[in-house]
């Protein structure tokens, strides 16, 4: 068993924070008819387990886990033999706004690959942090992002994947980038309203979902559409293509279009046309 804790008051401040992360052998039947004060997420490491919630008993295998709200009564217990377990408890006021953002409020378990990195990344949290003198709880609140991002990634609540699940609930979003890249007025403030959703959860949802911001999305958006014209117009000039593309001038797409590929517009036109 292992436990860090965070107790110096200090980590509270934070936008996200963490309580605690740690494993455990699961040997006494766990019942909590108030709910625990944080998020609570349990995962199964070895052996299976019973969670009861919202009047609900769902099994925990291997390479599953379930996330509880604050104050949510519940209960779990081994389902016969040894049930090893790793938890993270957190909070925070950007915690509930994440947590939707992501889709990872439903009340159920998630599951993931037998090679996911969700299977052992709560370890190796839990390593870093003990190597790490984290007086304010900075390095736990960074890990604790990442893990949700991750778990966002790789995880799922039924047979569809998480990510299909995101690009599903973007797809106007997308749709609308696809009719509107040459418009070089568009941006951030243009996108929040066509998902009507605050702009810190479009970033976390694309985030979660390509790897990238919104923006940057749409730069390579962009730059794809460029590479398509720069083969397939012969006839029409870099300064031409920038301007369909949705670049102010021709001299910031050559940077942007250099930075990203490792070649200059022309030098790509004569290499792949």
């Amino acid at each position: 068993m292992r436990r860090f804790v965070l107790t110096n008051g200090q980590e509270s401040s934070l936008p996200l924070f963490v309580e605690t992360v740690g494993t455990a052998r699961e040997e006494n039947k766990m019942v909590r008819s108030d709910g625990y004060p944080y998020y609570h997420w349990l995962q199964t490491v070895n052996g299976e387990g019973l969670f009861s919630v919202g009047g609900r008993m769902y099994a925990l295998p291997v390479n599953s886990g379930i996330l509880v709200k604050p104050g949510v009564a519940h209960a779990y217990e081994s389902r016969g033999g040894l049930w090893d377990t790793a938890y993270l408890t957190f909070g925070g006021p950007v915690a509930q706004e994440l947590l939707q953002s992501l889709e990872l409020m439903e009340p159920a378990p998630m599951h993931w690959e037998e090679d996911s990195p969700i299977r052992v990344l709560l370890e190796g949290i839990l390593d870093r942090l003990e190597e790490n003198n984290d007086l304010f709880g900075l390095t736990a609140s960074a890990e604790a992002y990442r893990f949700l991002i991750t778990l966002r990634q790789y995880g799922s609540f039924d047979s569809r994947s998480a990510m299909v699940r995101s690009s599903e609930k973007l797809r106007p979003l997308l749709d609308w980038m696809e009719q509107g890249y040459a418009n070089a007025d568009i941006g951030l403030a243009e996108m929040t309203e066509v998902l009507n959703m605050p702009a810190s959860s479009l970033n976390v949802l694309f985030r979660s979902t390509f790897g990238v911001s919104p923006y940057v999305y749409l730069i390579q958006l962009r730059l794809r559409k460029a590479k398509e014209l720069l083969i397939g117009q012969p006839a029409s000039t870099v300064k031409e293509i920038a301007e369909r593309v949705g670049f102010r001038d021709s001299s910031h797409f050559i940077a942007t279009f250099r930075r990203k590929t490792g070649l200059p517009p022309e030098q790509y036109r004569r290499l792949y046309g």
